[in-house]
């Protein structure tokens, strides 16, 4: 079991898609994503792997969940600084968590 303390190290931020875009160096089919997660953490890039039930288009202004606080990763070309989070459907595509009203970025999961 986890406890409430390692839960708790888990940063959990939500960010708006500000830019997403094609990323065709990437192994599996994803976006690149530049986000607003507000003023304390500022601007982030993150890859995801989203690209069956989302069109780069449509991801503008949405608001996400990320984990903010893994390291870096660098995928191809491009270093993904955060995770955006979301869960597998039926056939293991992605389907992005999604908040029920708007807040502000940078807010944390509580």
């Amino acid at each position: 079991m986890l406890t409430w303390a390692e839960f708790e190290r888990v940063d959990l931020r939500v960010g708006t898609i500000l830019e997403a875009r094609e990323f065709p160096k990437a192994r599996r089919p994803a976006y690149q994503l530049l986000l607003d997660l507000g003023p304390e953490i500022g601007l982030k890039k993150s890859s995801a792997q989203i690209t069956h039930h989302y069109q780069p288009a449509d991801l503008i202004g949405r608001q996400v969940l990320c984990v903010v606080n893994f390291p870096p990763k660098q995928i191809g070309n491009f270093m993904s600084e955060v995770l955006v989070t979301g869960v597998s459907d039926e056939q293991g595509h992605i389907v992005l968590s999604a908040l029920a009203a708007p807040v502000p970025n940078g807010s944390r999961l509580i």
